[in-house]
């Protein structure tokens, strides 16, 4: 079977890493796998191990960018000769039905939107796309009450990437003392995923705690603003293809998002035995309802601030969070799981 990813970018977010996880993966199921979408360091790395890899320039949410991308992907299409297309998110999936001829319609993975823009994701799936996704059970809920058939629900899984250095040495390319406490936050500067709330929960964490904030984006300039009066207790660490490296060397994680799906982040996370601090939005409350870390109200520092005292200054608490996710994970959130049922799914879509 001949899958063809189109995604918008494939740089370190959730949709890329469970997209670079897939084409991995899928050769044990077999899969001829390709991606199209707008480049980043893990395009580049699949394209280094050989897999297909077809550049389409960002829609950028624009008519004429819609269009040149659409183009772009049909040449995709007309190079590789997909038997199924697989778009990831809302706009990809209207990407991928220009591209495609008539009658023909992607399989589109949800991966999630901003509260106020459900009922527009509805109507446009329905319009592009021929099976829907969700990656979680709360956002396949959303999509259903704002008109679209309730989606088939596939749980994210993690993708396992050991470290290739460890703790110390990572500590120590970074200037942080093995004992320091660590918080992590994996995370594009943008304002869903609300660092802004992040900092002002980190002013109020005491001790020598340091908070990592890997990832870049357009809100980098205004949070360093921000974040220098706090002084080396922040330190931005930008793009990051490292993260199980980040994993071992911090101690907690944190993600403060206004709205997510089913965040990699929050599972790699856990999958790496670091307990998590995040949001109660979209499927992370089920995730971490078995333990895991402790899931905290949007847009509320002072929460935010409570738990992740609590998780960097207690050990015991630290090392009960971190066994309770390591279990969830191995559980629950399995790739061969995700992969056979893609594999089935797929394989009826064709």
């Amino acid at each position: 079977m001949r899958v063809l990813h189109v995604i918008s970018e494939m740089g370190a977010g959730g949709a890329e890493t469970l997209v670079a996880g897939m084409v991995a993966r899928g050769e044990e199921y077999g899969w001829v796998s390709a991606v199209a979408g707008s480049g980043g360091f893990r395009a580049d790395a699949l394209a280094a191990a050989g897999t297909p890899t077809f550049p389409v320039p960002l829609a950028r949410r624009s008519k004429a960018g819609v269009l040149k991308a659409a183009w772009a992907t049909r040449r995709a299409i007309a190079r590789f000769r997909p038997d199924v297309v697989l778009a990831h998110n809302v706009g990809a999936s209207l990407v991928a039905r220009l591209a495609l001829a008539p009658g023909r319609r992607p399989v589109t993975v949800f991966h999630g939107v901003a509260e106020a823009d459900y009922a527009a994701a509805a109507r446009i799936l329905r319009r592009t796309s021929g099976r829907v996704v969700a990656v979680s059970a709360a956002t396949a809920d959303r999509l259903a009450a704002s008109g679209l058939e309730r989606p088939a629900v596939i749980r994210n899984a993690v993708f396992p990437r050991p470290p290739v250095f460890g703790r110390a040495e990572i500590r120590a390319s970074l200037g942080v003392p093995e004992r320091t406490p660590v918080a992590l936050c994996l995370a594009r500067l943008e304002p869903q995923k609300r660092h802004d709330v992040l900092l002002d929960a980190w002013a109020a964490v005491g001790g020598d705690a340091v908070l990592w904030l890997a990832g870049d984006g357009s809100l980098r300039p205004e949070l360093e603003r921000r974040a220098q009066e706090l002084g080396r207790r922040v330190e931005f660490l930008g793009t990051r293809p490292d993260v199980p490296d980040l994993l071992a060397a911090a101690d907690v994680t944190v993600l403060t998002s206004d709205w997510e799906g089913l965040p990699l982040a929050v599972l790699e996370s856990m999958a790496a035995g670091r307990p998590v601090v995040a949001t109660d939005v979209g499927g992370i409350a089920g995730v971490l309802a078995g333990g895991g870390g402790i899931v905290v109200p949007p847009a509320d520092p002072a929460a935010t601030a409570a738990a992740l005292t609590t998780l960097l200054f207690d050990p015991a608490a630290r090392e009960t969070a971190a066994r309770a996710g390591i279990r969830a994970v191995e559980r629950d959130y399995d790739p061969h799981t995700l992969m056979k049922s893609y594999d089935e799914l797929l394989r009826g879509a064709r």
